[in-house]
């Protein structure tokens, strides 16, 4: 059952089915959500919304309300509520650099993409209202992501492969620092460079935030526009970051993230060496994350499908950019589903430095006997040959929805067990 409420009604644990209001004046691509943090419900509270839709069936109702008591004549006012305070944010992550092991890294990991998702959500929010991006409100996040990479390569971009998020916008703006930071340690550039790398990737797409369209009228996700509504956001989001003052290398990014070494990108169909080498590396990442992100096509959405289709159109990408990133997340990366030679399907749980080839998979289904198996976690690079990866698995006969579940039980289930 469908209940509308004003803002100020909305409480934890309900279910939003829509809010009604100019989606440029709140910070939500996509209403429906079961509300569970105080920092979501904060914001709700305090955005532009005229109204919220609620469904009762699916979470909390409105609670009954309150007597209210009538002040005799001459009696003072009763006082009036005081503002709500905002929710005291957490400090950045800072702990350690030093090496740990997936599954330790996973919990750190887990928290600062939560967090930073958070960030990016109001960074894109002042955006779509005009207000310029302050480089401080953003480089804590980078500062972390480059520390848990530091800390374990495969742990942060492992989580994105398993972790979907309504608001597909901030999530592919984590992924992509991320993937961007990762290969630019891969190509030994230098530190300041490696920060640059994870900016642009978290900035890139700032663009998407200045198109003259409604993104509700499109699931909440701009990769669903049609080409000649999406490809201006490269001019839009380079301007914007140069009018907020962001380096002019990280602002190019933006504008030419799109570019192809074939000549074939967008804007400026610029070729091979006249594309900058960040924005080459952004094209990389780009378009991995939006081939290995879960949307309409599941089924083509596996990370190891994505190095694949990647490498099919290989003209496409700098092939010594191309080499590196295959190289620093693996032929098949956490998250891929693959068929063993023991004729049984697994998932990538973790990478052997020394043979990105012979992953760590864990099993979930027999192909011989046709039915889910009990996991069991091999280590193929240590495993004397008893086991190898023969190529990708094959989930045509699983439902979209099915996939993403089975990819996110069965990676916690790999970190539980460690």
């Amino acid at each position: 059952m469908l209940k509308r409420i004003s803002p100020d009604q909305v409480e934890m644990g309900m279910f939003i089915h829509k809010l009604e209001g100019s989606w440029l004046k709140h910070p939500f691509w996509r209403a429906k959500f079961l509300l569970e943090d105080s920092e979501t419900l904060y914001d709700l509270r305090e955005a532009e919304i005229d109204a919220v839709v609620i469904d009762v069936g699916k979470g909390r109702d409105v609670a009954a309300p309150r007597a209210v008591t009538v002040a005799a004549a001459g009696s003072p006012a009763p006082a009036q509520p005081q503002r709500r305070a905002p929710p005291i944010r957490p400090a950045p992550i800072r702990v350690s650099t030093a090496p740990q092991g997936l599954a330790r890294e996973f919990g750190h990991a887990t928290k600062l993409a939560e967090q930073g998702r958070r960030v990016i959500s109001k960074v894109f929010l002042e955006a779509r209202l005009g207000k310029t991006i302050r480089v401080e409100a953003v480089e804590p996040v980078i500062e972390d992501i480059f520390a848990s990479i530091q800390r374990n390569p495969h742990a942060f971009n492992g989580l994105m492969r398993c972790k979907r998020e309504n608001e597909y916008v901030y999530r592919h703006a984590l992924a992509c620092s991320a993937l961007m930071i990762s290969l630019a340690r891969q190509l030994r550039l230098n530190p300041s460079e490696i920060r640059a790398a994870g900016l642009a990737g978290l900035l890139f797409d700032v663009g998407v935030n200045h198109l003259p369209v409604d993104l509700s009228d499109h699931g909440g996700e701009f990769r669903h526009l049609p080409l000649e509504v999406l490809a201006p956001h490269t001019r839009l989001g380079h301007d914007f970051l140069n009018a907020s003052g962001i380096e002019p290398q990280i602002a190019m990014v933006a504008l030419h993230h799109h570019e192809r070494n074939d000549g074939s990108g967008y804007p400026s169909g610029l070729i091979g060496g006249d594309i900058p080498l960040l924005s080459r590396m952004a094209a990389v990442c780009d378009a991995y994350d939006a081939l290995a992100s879960n949307g309409a096509d599941a089924h083509a959405a596996d990370p190891g499908a994505a190095i694949q289709a990647m490498a099919d159109m290989a003209e496409k990408f700098d092939p010594i950019v191309f080499d590196a990133f295959v190289q620093c997340i693996g032929v098949y990366p956490v998250g891929a589903m693959v068929r063993l030679r023991s004729e049984r399907l697994a998932m990538v749980v973790d990478q052997d430095p020394a043979d990105y080839a012979r992953p760590t998979v864990r099993t979930f289904y027999s192909l011989v006997l046709g039915q889910a198996i009990r996991g069991e976690e091999i280590d193929l690079a240590n495993c004397f040959g008893a086991d190898e990866v023969i190529g990708p698995a094959d989930l045509s006969a699983f439902e979209p929805e099915e996939v993403f579940e089975l990819r996110h039980r069965l990676l916690a289930a790999s970190v539980k067990a460690r």
